[in-house]
């Protein structure tokens, strides 16, 4: 059986820990660039959006459009520094658009 501590701890001060215990943060941050790049691309993007994943740092994003992959690819760099401010650290070094 786990051990109790008499200290009063905040519900986030658990969470972090037990996060960080089951070594989960991988698959939060999953989760959290997928939520961060439907809030910050909008309807229009997302829209043609189909698929996205993270492997290690890279942001793998599929698209239905060719035009919109094309003119999103000149603002990748920005796009990645929204990200990773939305997230607050760096989750993503790398974007690709399919």
């Amino acid at each position: 059986m786990a051990k109790r501590n008499n200290d009063h701890l905040s519900i986030s001060d658990v969470l972090k820990e037990f996060v960080e215990t089951n070594k989960l943060e991988r698959g939060l941050d999953k989760v959290n660039v997928r939520d961060a790049w439907t809030k910050l691309m909008g309807n229009g993007v997302n829209n043609y959006t189909t698929a996205i994943s993270l492997e290690r740092e890279t942001l793998y994003v599929q698209l239905s459009s060719s035009v919109l992959r094309e003119e999103l690819s000149y603002g990748k760099q920005k796009i990645i520094a929204m990200l990773n401010e939305d997230l607050g650290k760096e989750v993503v070094k790398k974007l690709v658009l399919r």
